[in-house]
């Protein structure tokens, strides 16, 4: 004797509505890919770029002998170490290009207190 067929389980359909995903938390892939920075911005390389930059301005400002060269080698090394953050940010690590930026100007702010503090004291504009 063959019995009838109960129909399905309410507890397997309660399972599977269950399961049906309310779209907080999706269960499948995006909807689109997710692109990821090659390069993110880190702690290291704004320190690394920052030790440098730091680097770059003493040897520059060292070559200079009085307030005018000094001023006239950090602005220059600072041309280029700005013109190598430029190439940092397009082709390279952001973050040392970020460490880089904010120490030249750094180092610009200070060969500026310097002229400022010349000139207040002389009365003379000491860069040409």
């Amino acid at each position: 004797m063959a019995r009838p067929d109960p129909g399905p389980d309410p507890g397997v359909a309660a399972q599977q509505v269950a399961r049906t995903p309310s779209g907080l938390f999706p269960a499948g892939p995006p909807p689109r890919p997710t692109y990821r920075e090659p390069h993110p911005v880190t702690g290291g390389g704004v320190a690394a770029g920052g030790a440098a930059a730091t680097t770059w301005l003493l040897l520059f400002g060292l070559l200079g002998t009085d307030v005018t060269s000094y001023a006239w080698w950090t602005v220059l090394a600072g041309l280029l170490a700005w013109l190598t953050a430029l190439v940092l940010i397009r082709y390279g690590d952001r973050g040392v290009a970020t460490g880089v930026a904010i120490v030249t100007a750094g180092g610009w702010s200070i060969a500026a207190a310097v002229v400022t503090v010349r000139w207040a004291t002389s009365g003379d504009w000491p860069l040409w």
